[in-house]
């Protein structure tokens, strides 16, 4: 059997961590960690972990992915999470190289022929979403997200509240009901902020309100359930193991969930996409995030039923020098981007071995290179630090 020979990181532009397993008779599998804002704590905890899985059996992966999330004593948390799943991905690339199908082909086969796909459109604060979500439709896409708001107090203010309602009702009056529109709030709206905002946003017919508290104030979830209407909530980017959402699930305040494959791992996001089954709740996978990742999570999503479509960052505004970064795309790293080009605004059915994917190592190596993300310097009017 294999066994694992090395685990190498590539930082690159604008703001991802790819991971490489190569094993011992030659094969190569490729992962993808996030928390890029604590990029050098994510290579280092790789680096641990790298340290006790040299020569371990590359195909036993439920086994390793076990010891990663155990063998520390303390465990949980994004950075130990990202690293363990970027890990985790790498094996099962190379698992479908060395048996010649893809990972889908190991978690029951495909249930479908394409995956729906969005898009962003806007930034923080958007003024120009009308023009940007044309040029998202006529690239294909039939549904988009964007920033719900710029920084709210606990309590609301009108103007703020009145903006957003504002470019929601632009996009229903250029798009009518045809486009399909997801809300982000990012955990940044406080409690009474969210009801004032969810009444002014349910009259035009959100696809959903994404992460509208924060995951340490998800009891708050039961209140917005009775309060918000009509409008799906969707929730869980920054949870880690089933046993997170089944926490989430159990509390019956989620209509949608949205785990990202580079925090839960391949397996685990497969797991807890037929978990949400159970519970009549769909699966959003979020990934905003760059191919590896994106890749991963499409596997999952050809194979489970309940996945209702996949986000991607094609033209991410992140992207475009984020932070004094080096621009970078979704695709640039790829030696042939049709694995990961959406189709009349789905990603097709990808049966290549492994991940699906092919990544350009003369590229990636030539673009390595010590990047630092800083903390947003998000404040309030009155100098209180502000969820970003």
């Amino acid at each position: 059997m294999a066994r694992i020979a090395a685990i190498d990181t590539f930082r690159v532009p604008p703001r991802w961590i790819f991971v490489r397993v190569t094993t011992d008779d030659g094969y190569a599998g490729w992962g993808e960690a996030i928390v890029p804002k604590r990029s050098r704590a994510v290579v280092g905890a790789i680096e641990d972990m790298a340290a006790n899985l040299q020569g371990m059996e590359a195909g036993r992966i439920e086994d390793i992915a076990q010891r990663l999330r155990k063998g520390a004593f303390f465990r949980g948390g994004a950075v130990l999470a990202t690293a363990a799943a970027a890990i985790e991905q790498a094996l099962w690339d190379i698992k479908g190289k060395v048996h010649g199908l893809a990972v889908h082909e190991f978690l029951g086969g495909a249930v479908r022929n394409r995956l729906r796909a969005y898009a962003w459109i806007g930034g923080d604060e958007p003024d120009d979403v009308v023009e940007h979500a044309r040029q998202r439709i006529e690239q294909g896409f039939t549904a988009v997200k964007m920033n719900a708001t710029a920084a709210l107090g606990y309590v609301g203010e009108l103007e703020t509240i009145d903006a957003a309602a504002a470019r929601m009702g632009a996009l229903r009056d250029a798009f009518g009901n045809g486009l399909d529109i997801a809300l982000d709030f990012h955990g940044r709206v406080h409690r009474a902020a969210l009801k004032p905002l969810l009444k002014e946003l349910e009259q035009f017919r959100p696809m959903w309100v994404e992460e509208p508290v924060t995951p340490e104030n998800e009891e708050s979830l039961k209140t917005l359930a009775r309060t918000a209407g009509s409008i799906p909530v969707a929730t869980g980017e920054r949870l880690t193991s089933r046993w997170e959402f089944k926490r989430l699930l159990d509390s019956g305040a989620v209509d949608i969930i949205q785990p990202d494959v580079s925090l839960t791992g391949l397996f685990e996001l497969e797991k807890i996409a037929r978990l949400a089954e159970i519970y009549d709740v769909a699966v959003a996978p979020h990934c905003p995030n760059g191919p590896v990742s994106l890749a991963a999570s499409l596997q999952v999503g050809f194979c489970c039923p309940n996945v209702v479509i996949q986000e991607q960052s094609l033209g991410l505004h992140y992207h475009q020098g984020f932070s004094g970064l080096p621009q970078g795309d979704l695709l640039d790293y790829l030696t042939d981007p049709q694995p990961l080009t959406v189709v009349d605004g789905a990603f097709p059915l990808n049966s290549r071995a492994g991940l699906g994917i092919e990544l350009d190592t003369d590229k990636i190596a030539a673009a390595r290179t010590d990047w630092y993300l800083p903390d947003p310097d998000w404040t309030h009017a009155d100098g209180t630090y502000a969820e970003w």
